[in-house]
């Protein structure tokens, strides 16, 4: 297969795994009235406490295998090998995930003190259950990623939203549970949805496990664990520092800041469903380096540009989407958005490591990001206040996508266009700077922003195939 139709491939699973994400995200806006009408902002934060446990939780209990997973799958050459590896990631999740839903249960009490909640069981309970639904459905859905099924992958998403609005609907404004409402509104519709797989799934999913495969997949799988919790830490400890050394203002002016700058992030959600499926199943080690390496140079292209457009009308976003009290934010965004550009590249370069089955030294690279991240926090939020955090998440991600070059190249080289990588990057970045640093007004930061295009072509950006490919697609335009 052509590089050319590889790229549309992965583009078209991409632009399908957005779908689920987009109606959750217009849904979530739409209902927040309905929720700070009927949940006090305590609830909310019980609530948040209960997610980011079940969140840690998750990655430990799976110990790497939902990662490993997807290698194993597309190493097996036989269908009856790829169903081995389906029961045996089945299985093991279903049981670690039993493992964690008895345990939230007998020990809800000790448990919520632990993570401040207080000695609420029944909201702990519930998060248990969410827990066995969403760690079992993310594995059972992963059999729709690696077939390539991205509809049902997305019409099994949109379902699962639907029952869950529905439920948190029912369980908040109707039943008035508060924040036990919310948290099971949460998982009705995961739940809903798994059960339905499970049947539908019902004859691959039959009674074995295979050992020997286990362990391999758990070698593969396990430097994955602390390198998620790694990853976890940058991407949540830095609102725990502002509001130790700022306060609950300045964390809430820069949450709205990483409200705005996660629509990268949101972006880049589909691509990274896409991604790993896509990434492993082309067999000809030449044909992945060479799609690796395009892969990279034109989603750091795109998210270079949306993250221009996000810092370059910064001042108007925040304006549009928050009132005068959120104003400063305007300052944190563009460092954010390039900060999350910058983590989709170093998913892009982690695949090497997958494929070349050395994951070992992963959590090294994640590791010393979480260290220089926590370290600056220290030094520049107590200075600077939500944008020192900001600094200090996007200096976290450059070193982890330089640490994560280093030892990927090691393990597996790829030929990626540095050139062209660094010149879309510092582009976006540098006609950020001009729109901000120049105080330009509405129309011509626009103007900035639909120039970059113009501006990589000035700067030799373009090969001689994508020029030919454009000018063929302008005239259409």
């Amino acid at each position: 297969m052509s590089l050319a139709r590889e790229l549309k491939r992965l583009t078209r699973h991409t632009a399908i795994y957005g779908i689920g994400g987009l109606v959750s995200r217009i849904l979530a806006v739409f209902l927040l009235p309905l929720y700070t009408h009927y949940l006090p902002p305590s609830a909310y934060g019980r609530v948040e406490s209960v997610t980011a446990a079940t969140a840690v939780l998750s990655i430990l209990l799976q110990l790497g295998v939902s990662s490993a997973f997807f290698r194993f799958y597309f190493d097996a050459k036989e269908p009856a090998e790829k169903l081995v590896v389906v029961r045996t990631s089945f299985w093991f999740t279903m049981a670690m995930s039993t493992l964690g839903l008895v345990l939230g249960i007998v020990f809800a009490n000790p448990v919520g003190s632990l993570i401040g909640v207080g000695h609420d069981a029944t909201l702990i309970q519930a998060g248990a259950v969410g827990l066995w639904a969403q760690t079992n459905y993310n594995q059972l859905t992963s059999l729709f990623r690696v077939e390539e099924r991205s509809v049902a992958y997305a019409l099994a998403s949109v379902v699962n939203i639907a029952i869950t609005i529905a439920g948190m609907i029912l369980f908040v404004a109707v039943f008035h549970w508060g924040a036990v409402g919310l948290v099971t509104g949460n998982f009705v519709g995961t739940l809903c949805v798994y059960l339905a797989l499970v049947a539908y799934r019902r004859e691959q999913l039959g009674l074995q496990f295979d050992r020997v495969l286990f362990r391999k997949m758990q070698h593969f799988g396990m430097p994955l664990v602390p390198s998620a919790l790694a990853l976890w830490v940058i991407n949540f400890v830095d609102r725990r520092f502002v509001i130790h050394y700022n306060g609950l203002t300045e964390a809430g002016v820069y949450s709205a800041a990483i409200k705005v700058g996660s629509v990268v992030t949101f972006a880049m959600v589909a691509f990274r469903t896409a991604w790993p499926a896509f990434a492993y199943s082309i067999q000809d080690d030449k044909a992945a380096r060479r799609a690796y390496a395009f892969v990279l140079t034109y989603l750091l292209t795109f998210a270079s540009w949306l993250s221009l457009a996000l810092g370059a009308l910064s001042p108007w976003l925040v304006d549009l989407l928050a009132n005068s009290r959120y104003h400063r934010a305007e300052k944190g965004v563009a460092l954010l958005a390039f900060a999350f550009a910058i983590y989709a590249g170093y998913t892009v370069l982690a695949i090497g490591s997958g494929r070349a089955r050395k994951t070992q030294l992963n959590w090294v690279v994640t590791g010393i990001g979480a260290a220089a991240n926590i370290g600056l926090n220290f030094w520049l939020i107590p200075r600077y206040g939500m944008v020192g955090a900001a600094i200090s998440t996007a200096a976290a991600y450059v070193v982890l996508f330089a640490g994560m070059t280093v030892y990927a190249q090691r393990v597996y080289p790829v030929p990626y266009q540095w050139r062209r990588v660094v010149t879309a990057l510092g582009t976006g970045v540098g006609l950020t700077i001009a729109a901000r640093v120049g105080g330009l007004d509405l129309p011509l930061s626009l103007l900035v922003v639909a120039l970059y295009p113009a501006v990589l072509g000035a700067l030799g950006f373009y090969q001689r195939a994508e020029l030919v490919r454009l000018r063929r697609l302008l005239p259409a335009a």
